[in-house]
């Protein structure tokens, strides 16, 4: 098999703080000591984050900002939605949501270029927020909220679970995360002084810390050995349908995952009232098909869209794909790590 070239997602740099050198004479130590006194004052006052609030435990924003976020994004993407254009959204965007949003309205941009003549607007509503207390940045909430896209694609119940992720204090809430499963898959989460508690990525209190999610996850869909996912429809499942389709008359087809975990794309986790943690987090695949001697591989046009390259008898898509998953608390060998739900979509295509 030809070797693919990787491709990582940007690292998203995090706000630094500067200090100049003074070339003035140095001041009396208690000037000194009443303007830094002063200048905190100040920016405490503008509401700024001092240097020392870094360090301490800060809600990531009030019931009203988190509701204004989500209002914010609903708009963004019912407007890119309607004129098949990314740049309409690409602020309320980022991770792997924003990767696998941003392709498919080039896509459509594309197959569709007046814009989306079935466009019906989505509607975000009974939105619960879970605000997570943590120092620093970036900083980040859970909206947990119903859709009325039930109805129009024939399922039952579902929910949008949505990370907003935010940087720095300049920057806008985007989000980072999204998948869609059944209210039960939801847990209750752990609360401390009224919020949400995060977990860290290296945490030793799960079966498996966060950070090595991706890692176990590539692992098992490359190799299929027992370890601390548990049976079911984004697992055993999914490699069964892999293998299956592995081989057709004239096609074969090669799968190579890979770990998705900087920037943006970092997992992120909430404890949940059992002592496990509930977490996002992202992987990267590509799909290659190869036709035999004569033939050449259909390309659907979404796909098309995205194409780089001729392809004479062989096309390799990218995909993105996120993940919620319910993480058992230390001491679990396995079945530790349920997946709840998964979202994927193509990023890029490339022929040869």
């Amino acid at each position: 098999m030809r070797r693919l070239t990787l491709r990582r997602a940007p690292r998203r740099p995090l706000e630094r703080l500067s200090a100049r050198r003074s070339t003035r004479p140095a001041r009396p130590a208690r000037l000194l000591a009443a303007t830094a006194a002063a200048t905190v004052l100040a920016l405490t006052a503008s509401g700024c984050v001092t240097v020392h609030g870094e360090l301490a435990l800060m809600p990531p924003a009030t019931q009203a900002e988190a509701a204004q976020a989500l209002a914010d994004f609903t708009s963004a993407y019912n407007k890119a939605d309607k004129a098949h254009d990314p740049a309409l959204d690409a602020g309320r965007v980022t991770g792997p949501l924003g990767e696998i949003n941003q392709a498919g309205l080039r896509a459509r941009a594309v197959t569709a270029p007046g814009g989306n003549p079935n466009h019906q607007p989505l509607e975000l509503t009974d939105a619960r927020f879970v605000l997570p207390r943590k120092a620093g940045w970036p900083r980040w909430f859970l909206a947990d909220t119903d859709s009325n896209r039930d109805t129009d694609e024939g399922r039952g119940d579902q929910r949008w679970l949505l990370v907003f992720v935010r940087n720095g204090p300049q920057q806008l809430w985007e989000v980072a995360h999204l998948v869609v499963t059944s209210p039960s898959a939801v847990p209750e989460f752990a609360e401390e002084d009224g919020y949400a508690v995060p977990v860290a990525a290296d945490t030793d209190a799960l079966a498996v810390a966060p950070e090595d999610l991706g890692k176990e996850y590539v692992s098992f869909l490359k190799d299929g050995q027992p370890g601390p996912y548990t049976t079911g429809a984004h697992t055993t499942l999914l490699r069964e349908e892999r293998q299956k389709g592995a081989k057709r008359p004239g096609l074969a087809t090669q799968y190579l995952d890979r770990v998705t975990d900087q920037g943006d794309f970092a997992p992120l986790g909430l404890r949940t009232k059992d002592g496990g943690a509930f977490v996002f987090f992202a992987t990267r695949f590509f799909e290659r098909q190869t036709a035999a001697p004569g033939y050449r591989p259909k390309v659907g046009p979404d796909v098309k869209a995205l194409l780089t390259g001729e392809v004479k008898n062989t096309v390799t898509k990218e995909w993105v794909s996120n993940q919620a998953a319910l993480v058992k608390p230390a001491g679990t060998d396995r079945d530790g790590v349920t997946i709840k739900a998964r979202l994927q979509g193509v990023v890029g295509a490339q022929g040869s």
